[in-house]
């Protein structure tokens, strides 16, 4: 089973890689403001997780920039995700506003806060 998703997830960073999405060109003021939203955001995720990959091809084309975690090789950030998140589930954005964290699950709840944010800009 671990090979098969071994596999699965490279085919899923090969297609990935060859079809990347082109992000939306936005005035340098525009994009600088929306940097500064996106600076307190942490994408916790796994590499070739199509869920992840999914929220990441959406920041792409909305031209976010977003940190991300890797939550699968690097045990700080897994250890992160486990203790403040609550559960080891990818992918998870981690959104700070205000001295508050929250943590969103779900693919598309995540797709769905970053284009909010977008349009807001």
């Amino acid at each position: 089973m671990k090979l098969i998703r071994m596999l699965l997830g490279s085919l899923i960073l090969v297609f990935d890689f060859i079809f990347t999405p082109r992000s939306k060109k936005r005035p340098a003021d525009a994009q600088a403001k929306l940097d500064a939203q996106t600076a307190k955001l942490k994408l916790y995720q796994f590499k070739g997780c199509p869920f992840c990959v999914k929220v990441r091809r959406a920041a792409k084309r909305e031209g976010l920039k977003l940190e991300t975690r890797d939550a699968m090789n690097n045990q700080v950030h897994r250890q992160e995700l486990q203790e403040q998140g609550g559960k080891i589930k990818v992918p998870c954005l981690r959104i700070e506003e205000q001295n508050q964290v929250t943590w969103l699950y779900e693919s598309n709840d995540i797709v769905a806060y970053l284009q909010k944010l977008e349009q807001a800009a």
